[in-house]
């Protein structure tokens, strides 16, 4: 019997909210709780390590990036520097803060990064690699779908 659209998406839906949960519940296990938006902290090594005066992506960048407002990003970045986890300095353009990661924030980020290795080894536990091949792929198609690529592609090929 073929799935409905429906219970796809709810499908969907559940996984996300599981992975969500999973990867707090692991987070409160290695006593980052109160780190409201761990991918933040992921986002702000990556772009702090490429940049020796550690210059980060502007705010609206990593709102982009995180596919939230740019009011959210403000919120976490308060948050995250009350807890001693980021500094923010003043940058070249007055617009724009520098975003520092601490000690306790490169710290907290090999945390996180343990908190999602560890719930992806789980959620894909009794996957062959075959199956995590054709799981990527379809996952990939998807995106691809929402985003609307594969419409433009198959209209370029139509019109070549």
């Amino acid at each position: 019997m073929l799935p409905s659209v429906q219970e796809l998406e709810m499908l969907a839906r559940q996984i996300n909210q599981a992975h969500r949960a999973a990867v707090q519940a692991e987070l409160n296990a290695a006593g980052l709780g109160e780190i409201g938006h761990p991918l933040l902290l992921t986002i702000l090594q990556s772009s702090c390590g490429q940049d020796p005066e550690g210059q980060c992506h502007a705010q609206r960048d990593l709102a982009q990036l995180l596919h939230i407002s740019p009011a959210a990003v403000a919120t976490s970045l308060k948050s995250l520097e009350k807890g001693g986890y980021i500094r923010r300095e003043p940058g070249e353009d007055a617009r724009k803060n520098r975003v520092i990661l601490t000690q306790k924030g490169r710290e907290a980020v090999e945390g996180c990064q343990s908190a999602f290795n560890a719930v992806s080894q789980r959620m894909l536990f009794g996957f062959s690699p075959q199956e995590r091949e054709q799981l990527l792929s379809f996952r990939r198609r998807m995106l691809q779908n929402l985003r609307g690529e594969a419409l433009s592609q198959t209209q370029n090929k139509e019109e070549c």
